[in-house]
């Protein structure tokens, strides 16, 4: 994939988690809610629709606010990327204020690990900007953090 500077924020990791199981907790409404957003803000609940076109609906708990994120898949190659965005909501209705698109790659590292590439297109430079201050790598690095963490739990 090849990023645009101005307009797209992206990092990969080695996560020491298999890849599949990374791609469950990502496509499950009941893990997402263990890691996709920063501690101690929490996801309150997820509605997925695993298809090109499903709906990603997630709602956030903020310091006491709700916020409620609608979205929908993009591209879903199984256990290999999730595409997901805000600029529509199911049934392609388009959002008023779209923020991003978020593209998660998933691959194995030969070593029982994933390489994992978060990475957030922005409309604009300054919506680009606006993340960037918001802290995509600090909050989005928390959250592969978090991920890595919950889906070590699981391994039995």
């Amino acid at each position: 994939m090849i990023l645009d500077p101005k307009t797209d924020l992206s990092f990969t990791r080695t996560l020491a988690a298999p890849r599949q199981l990374l791609w469950e907790c990502w496509t499950t409404p009941a893990h997402i809610k263990h890691f996709f957003v920063p501690r101690p803000h929490s996801v309150s609940s997820c509605e997925i629709d695993l298809r090109v076109g499903g709906r990603f609906n997630t709602t956030f708990n903020v310091e006491g606010n709700e916020m409620q994120n609608l979205g929908v898949y993009l591209e879903v190659i199984e256990g290999e990327k999730l595409v997901f965005t805000d600029a529509y909501s199911e049934g392609w209705k388009p959002a008023a204020d779209p923020f991003m698109t978020a593209i998660l790659e998933f691959a194995d590292d030969g070593a029982g690990g994933t390489r994992y590439t978060a990475t957030a297109r922005h409309r604009s430079a300054e919506a680009k900007e606006q993340h960037e201050q918001m802290g995509f790598f600090d909050g989005w690095g928390t959250v592969a953090t978090q991920l890595e963490d919950y889906a070590k739990s699981l391994v039995r």
